[in-house]
């Protein structure tokens, strides 16, 4: 197995705007992180990703880019970024950025040239096409509802937008502006940055021709469907991620890991393959897909474990000894892993620990996303009105206008919606829970008078300190990062088990993943003479037989086996 430092990281992700406010105007900002490295630094992690913090009219909270090497006027300066990076780095701590070169913001100066003409020197930054009989170029669909075109009157054609119409999609095929993505990201790394997360980067390359996705109604009416067949893993894709790699990431000691919409580990293996000089590690979306139904993210349904372990092992067994995973169960885009996959009610200790043991024990570098070591929840907002997110916003309003009924759309929103995840960082249990002296950007999570950070420290049976024996335990058992992964009576409805191999070396994983007791019996495959408890979420005995066992609700139990 080829040793690497991001394999043996930790990540922590950042998203700033909700994480501490230094000063009072209700935005999380660098000062504020800065603030709290020491905290980062008690907990372990070795690497920060940050979310954007680039110059942004703000439209999708950052990932709508005005200019990329200036810092969003609500964060602070250049300067307060550079003593960020010394901080992290004076304490041993890594720092990756956001890369969002998919498309920029609509007011970024190349969009601004691109518009005025069609004979701009900029004007093949983007993609812009004539309309066809009165309407879109294409009948595709943007990811945040209505059609992927914008028309612009100026010079009467339409832009691509495949997320919001101020995100303008840029256009790759365009080698000029390649080289001005390639400069843009060695600025970065020169600045000594150890790496990026690269947004949506298997969106990059569209089949040029931008065909029509199935069928258009007859009277006139435009449907707009989900064109991923032409722009998810385009025809060039490999081709730039490669000249990326050749032009820049190739000349630093870095990490990357790029954000990939509908990939199969198949695919996955073509963006991480060790000898393909791409990328070192992808955030697929299969596990985050595991409770929508045939109507996607909005049409919740409950998750089955057997989908879950299926889901692991399928990545755990087809990128070993290829490429390397990415571990993780929520983000800036996704509900709290606690109110999803655990039981925050009756519950909310053993099930997060238990859910922790999880993205610690397999093969792949693990992100904890902030909040999620001390147990934060999903929240359940009054009023659509509370909400600040695009997607939601627009969801909401398409919904409601198609006849949807109120109260199926908020459960939706209060299951799926991106601000579970953004609710401003739970710091103490004084008001706005510390994270702000002013009124937050968005509500904090009414819950924070029981669940903030200043309780976790002083409680040594917190979640944070499991979490930080966890990190400890990777950081000093080369198994937990680089053993084999085999899964145990696959068939179980209640139990999630499987072993870790390396060398001689074993580890044994046995997660309840419900809040009832579980019957467990080791199959007869697995022999070994001795036993050690390295981790656990409820107290055991040492002397028990771990061959038969009842595990309690939510219980996780890790073993060195010899």
């Amino acid at each position: 197995m080829n040793k690497q430092w991001w394999k043996e990281s930790v990540v922590y992700q950042i998203y700033p705007r909700s994480f501490q406010d230094s000063n009072g105007d209700g935005i999380g900002d660098l000062q504020g992180i800065i603030s709290r490295l020491d905290y980062l630094e008690l907990l372990g992690i070795n690497v920060v990703w940050l979310c954007p913090v680039y110059q942004s009219p703000n439209d999708d909270n950052g990932y709508d880019i005005s200019n990329y090497q200036s810092i969003m006027n609500d964060f602070g300066t250049l300067a307060d970024w550079e003593e960020l990076l010394a901080g992290l780095h004076a304490r041993g701590m890594k720092l990756i950025m956001d890369l969002v070169v998919n498309h920029s913001s609509d007011e970024h100066a190349w969009f601004a040239e691109s518009r005025k003409s069609p004979d701009s020197p900029y004007r093949d930054y983007y993609i812009w096409r004539a309309g066809k009989d009165g309407h879109e170029p294409n009948n595709w669909g943007s990811f945040f509802s209505g059609p992927a075109w914008e028309y612009d009157a100026q010079t009467d054609e339409y832009f691509l937008h495949l997320f919001s119409r101020k995100q303008p999609d840029l256009n790759w095929e365009n080698p000029k502006l390649r080289r001005e993505i390639y400069d843009m990201m060695t600025w970065w790394l020169d600045k000594g940055i150890d790496g990026f997360r690269m947004d949506v980067i298997n969106l990059i390359s569209k089949v040029p021709e931008l065909p029509n996705v199935g069928k258009e109604q007859e009277d006139g009416e435009r449907t707009y469907h989900f064109g991923g067949e032409y722009f998810v893993n385009g025809p060039r894709v490999h081709e730039y991620m490669q000249e990326m790699n050749r032009e820049v990431l190739s000349k630093y000691d870095i990490m990357t890991v790029g954000e990939a919409i509908g990939v199969t580990p198949e695919e996955a293996a073509l963006y991480v393959g060790e000898d393909r000089n791409e990328l070192h590690m992808l955030f697929h979306f299969e596990l985050m897909e595991v409770d929508s139904g045939p109507g996607g993210k909005w049409d919740v349904r409950p998750w089955k474990l057997a989908d879950i372990k299926s889901i692991f092992s399928k990545w755990q067994t087809a990128l070993h000894g290829k490429g390397w995973n990415s571990l993780y169960l929520n983000n800036h885009d996704q509900p709290r892993m606690l109110s999803r996959f655990g039981d925050d009610k009756h519950y909310p200790k053993e099930s997060a620990k238990m859910l922790a043991t999880l993205l610690h024990t397999l093969q792949g570098t693990p992100y904890i996303y902030q909040g999620e070591e001390i147990g934060m929840t999903n929240v359940k907002f009054d009023s659509i009105s509370d909400y600040k997110d695009i997607e939601i916003l627009n969801m909401y309003k398409e919904y409601r206008a198609a006849g949807h009924a109120e109260e199926e759309i908020m459960n939706s929103i209060y299951v799926k919606g991106r601000d579970n995840g953004r609710t401003p960082m739970q710091w103490s249990a004084e008001p706005q829970a510390g994270f702000t002296t002013g009124t937050p950007w968005l509500a904090v999570n009414p819950n924070y008078t029981e669940i903030n950070a200043e309780q976790a420290l002083a409680d040594p049976d917190s979640i944070f300190h499991y979490y930080k024996k966890l990190i400890e335990l990777r950081k000093s058992h080369d198994i937990f990062v680089y053993g084999d992964y085999a899964i145990l009576a696959e068939e179980h409805e209640q139990v999630y088990a499987y072993l870790r191999t390396l060398g001689d070396e074993r580890l044994l994983v046995m997660l309840n993943f419900f809040g009832r007791p579980a019957a467990f019996e080791l199959p007869a495959c697995v022999a070994f003479q001795d036993k050690t408890l390295l981790i656990a979420n409820y107290g055991v005995q040492p002397e028990e037989d771990i061959r038969s066992l009842s595990l309690r609700p939510y219980e996780a139990r890790v073993y060195r086996l010899s």
